[in-house]
């Protein structure tokens, strides 16, 4: 039997799209000093603390927007101590693959799919953050076919807990010129984990896009600790103290990979899903980072889900500035943790 599959239209390829809508000169040396720059903090060389931050799904793109800019001006106050990379995530995996599942598919939530306009929404949204906040931005790499789209534009890449055992996840990861965190898989196995960053640090020969590509293998690509569920789907996290040593340890165990380096999300399971949770968690790895030389080497940064208002709301409800997906953050509470993360760095 043939595929069970209507070919509806035939999308533009990326650099139609990127033709289509060009970048500025003055955003593009942008992108390439945010590239230097976060590089560097992946190195051991700049020691600020990377933050990794925003809404769950960029939803809503004046909401968005606005978050950056409230963002931004926090971020001028603090940046002595810590660096803010945006999440702007424009795609949404879904546990059974049902939902709304970000911009790139459905650019009004409570619309149906279109993907021609999700793909002119995202690259717009990403381009809006650079252009008007100087940020660039993190976006989550659900479909390595699709990256090409925003590789332009994005300063980093997470792979998800249930795309970091996919081959063409990894392989892609090892070639996109930015840093790629690939987070531990749902079941939680550090050592799938550490595999995943072995593969993306090491060059490979594969088929993406119709082209046989090379790819030179990705420095930056390191871990991301967002906690598990075990076989009864109860939350475990693995943000602790002996947690992070114990990646320390895998990571001597494998002395052919290059600057170790964890970020913890510290939202998903490692919060339970109890977003207000992500404010203690975070506080409680710096603290894990002051006792040991070793944990404050290879933490590098933290993971939080962050938007206006707190907590999520069902699509259609309307409240601006309010997640659709997994429950935020709320600015008032963002904005006071900023501050008492940065008085926690230690340089």
């Amino acid at each position: 039997m043939e595929m069970q599959m209507e070919f509806k239209r035939k999308l533009p390829i990326p650099k139609e799209i990127k033709e289509q809508f060009p970048l500025s000169k003055e955003v593009m040396e942008l992108k390439e000093r945010r590239d230097r720059e976060i590089q560097k903090l992946f190195t051991g060389e700049d020691n600020r603390l990377i933050l990794i931050i925003g809404p769950c799904s960029a939803d809503n793109e004046a909401a968005v927007l606005d978050y950056m800019h409230r963002l931004k001006a926090v971020q001028d106050k603090v940046s002595d101590r810590i660096y803010v990379i945006p999440r702007v995530y424009t795609n949404k995996p879904r546990t059974t693959g049902i939902g709304y599942k970000g911009i790139a598919s459905q650019p009004d939530p409570t619309k149906g799919e279109d993907m021609l306009a999700g793909l002119i929404a995202i690259r717009s949204l990403h381009t809006k953050v650079v252009e008007e906040t100087g940020f660039t931005c993190a976006d989550e790499m659900l479909y390595p076919v699709n990256h090409r789209y925003l590789s332009d534009l994005l300063s980093y890449v997470a792979i998800g807990a249930r795309s970091v055992e996919n081959q063409e996840h990894r392989l892609t990861a090892s070639g996109v010129g930015i840093p790629a965190g690939m987070k531990n898989p749902t079941g939680g196995d550090i050592s799938v984990m550490m595999n995943s960053v072995i593969a993306a640090q090491n060059p490979h020969t594969f088929i993406y896009r119709g082209w046989e590509v090379q790819t030179t293998g990705n420095p930056y690509a390191h871990c991301i600790l967002r906690g598990y569920v075990d076989k009864f789907g109860r939350s475990h996290a693995n943000y602790h103290y002996e947690d992070l040593h114990n990646v320390w340890d895998s990571y001597q165990a494998h002395p052919e990979l290059v600057n170790p380096a964890v970020i913890v999300d510290c939202n998903h399971n490692n919060s339970g899903k109890q977003y207000l949770e992500q404010v203690r968690i975070a506080k409680d790895v710096m603290h894990s980072c002051h006792i040991s030389k070793d944990v404050n080497r290879l933490v590098r940064g933290l993971m939080i889900e962050s938007y206006i208002e707190d907590g999520a709301q069902k699509i259609g409800e309307g409240i601006y500035g309010k997640s659709i997906t997994d429950p935020c953050l709320g600015w008032e509470k963002t904005e006071k943790l900023i501050y008492e993360l940065a008085d926690l760095v230690e340089l």
